[in-house]
């Protein structure tokens, strides 16, 4: 099944160039995008399968021996981690096509996005920490050209505040490689498990490993690190920040996950990254939703959101055990539903009403009730609500702290989930529930795309708390995975090089 692993990096590859020989061919590079995420989709399920029936799956891609070659790794994390980002990508790129003007679109969106998700991909798959920074620097390059698209005064300021913090995290992350490779005489991801589990890394080493999950938490937005994305989401056009959203910090959180379930054997090392983490963790699930709670602007509201629920996976994945991979896997899938789906509902609505500033809509709820009904499943979900897949993720993630022993943590979960179910509130009460003000300004009809986008991901967020008990058999064996890695490793080789 080596084609399966490749497929996910490969389809994008291929549609990106395909896109730059059709550069003014813009439908056709629209439907090469939506292939290619297609591609990637049958792959992940592919992986999902069989990882299922036959256990973890590698390739070393170029032909050349195992620590020459780049490996990549399919277990059932990996799996299910494509799967959800390509079904989210579908519909995400569905909803940025069809609003995307025609300029930004001429200057390359489509390209930029196939560049984007292949990055993702190569996250994910990835079994090489240096390879892991190649592919966090071609999701940051591709990303920040798709933020500074069309050269606007505010996009640039975005893109910059952006980039900025990103490059530091880089320079960090690729520092904790050096030190690490300097102890250990590998990057393989199998390789410095296996010299983890047999002699400790030494403090070059172990400083290095904070380093590289230092800048994994940049990626992941998580506090103090996190002000460069409120900061920015809000520049580009919706679909990009749409895109974005589904993607980008969720992607970071799963690497995180991923590398200290590797790296982080040595009792004392372990205890310490799993305190860092939970406190994090809390910290950035208050700070991200006090400023949702303080803003207006539809944009930022749900850009200090996607701070707040990082908060919640960090805290599952500084949890470090099998149940809390297993939750931060579930809660991952439906932030990333959820999450894409309300900014899909923002720009919807600022087609229909001209604003961004919930101040100025009112009367969507009598206009468009299907559009109410879908921001309602949404903010549900996000808020964590039953019966919808949001309240089952957090249910796993404090049944996991409390289980841990984690009372702290699992009390900011709970009073974040107050303040969430407040900021999806007043959005409900400003733009559905109240009279159109008289201010309101004259907006235009949405295309279908962004509609069958918008019902697509209110679906997925009520089909995953119907079907969350077989989904989360599914994430119980991702979280498995995470927690008992023996399996990755063999599959690496756990060689050094």
């Amino acid at each position: 099944m080596g084609w399966a692993v490749a497929l996910p990096i490969a389809a994008p590859l291929a549609a990106a160039a395909g896109c730059l020989l059709g550069r003014k061919l813009l439908r056709l590079q629209a439907a090469t995008t939506v292939a290619a995420v297609l591609c990637q989709l049958g792959a992940g399920i592919a992986l999902v399968w069989d990882v299922h029936t036959s256990g973890p799956t590698a390739v070393q891609v170029g032909g050349w021996p195992a620590g020459a070659a780049i490996p990549l790794v399919a277990d059932m994390a990996s799996g299910i981690m494509v799967v959800l980002a390509s079904t989210v990508a579908l519909l995400a790129v569905l909803f940025a096509s069809s609003t995307i003007d025609q300029r930004r679109a001429a200057f390359g969106f489509y390209p930029l996005t196939n560049v984007l998700l292949m990055g993702v991909a190569g996250m994910v798959l990835t079994g090489d920490l240096f390879n892991l920074y190649v592919w966090v620097e071609v999701t940051l390059i591709a990303s920040f050209v798709l933020m500074a698209l069309g050269g606007g005064r505010m996009q640039m300021e975005g893109a910059t505040k952006y980039v900025t913090l990103n490059v530091v995290a880089s320079v960090l992350f690729l520092t904790g490689i050096g030190l690490i490779y300097a102890v250990a005489g590998t990057v393989s991801l199998g390789g410095l498990a296996t010299y983890a589990r047999h002699g400790p890394l030494g403090w070059p080493g172990e400083a290095g490993a904070m380093f590289v999950l230092a800048a994994l938490l940049v990626k992941a937005a998580a506090f103090p690190f996190f002000w460069w994305l409120p900061a920015s989401y809000h520049t580009p056009p919706i679909g990009v920040t749409a895109l974005f959203a589904g993607l980008l910090t969720k992607v970071g959180v799963f690497a995180l996950v991923r590398v200290s379930s590797l790296l982080l054997t040595a009792e004392s090392l372990r205890d310490i990254a799993q305190g860092a983490m939970l406190a994090i963790g809390g910290v950035t699930m208050v700070a991200g939703v006090l400023g949702a709670a303080a803003h207006s602007d539809m944009r930022r509201i749900l850009s200090f959101h996607i701070v707040s629920q990082s908060g919640y996976m960090v805290m599952g994945a500084g949890f470090m055990s099998g149940a809390g991979y297993a939750a931060t896997l579930f809660f991952l899938g439906h932030n990333m539903a959820a999450k894409t789906g309300l900014f899909v509902a923002a720009g919807i609505m600022h087609r229909l009403a001209g604003s961004y500033d919930v101040r100025a809509i009112g009367g969507l709820m009598r206009k468009h009730p299907g559009l109410a009904v879908s921001f309602a499943v949404c903010a549900a979900s996000l808020a964590g609500f039953p019966p919808f897949a949001g309240f089952f993720g957090k249910l796993a993630l404090v049944q996991a702290g409390v289980a841990g022993g984690h009372y702290a943590v699992v009390a900011a979960a709970l009073f974040t989930s107050i303040l969430t179910l407040y900021s999806m509130t007043k959005i409900w009460h400003e733009a559905f529930w109240k009279p159109t003000p008289g201010s309101a300004g004259q907006g235009r009809s949405a295309p279908w795309p962004a509609w069958l986008a918008l019902y697509g991901f209110a679906t997925l967020s009520a089909a995953g708390g119907l079907a969350a008990g077989g989904l989360f058999d599914f994430a119980r064996l991702g979280g498995e995975a995470l927690a008992d890695p023996a399996a990755f490793i063999a599959a690496t080789g756990g060689e050094r090089r």
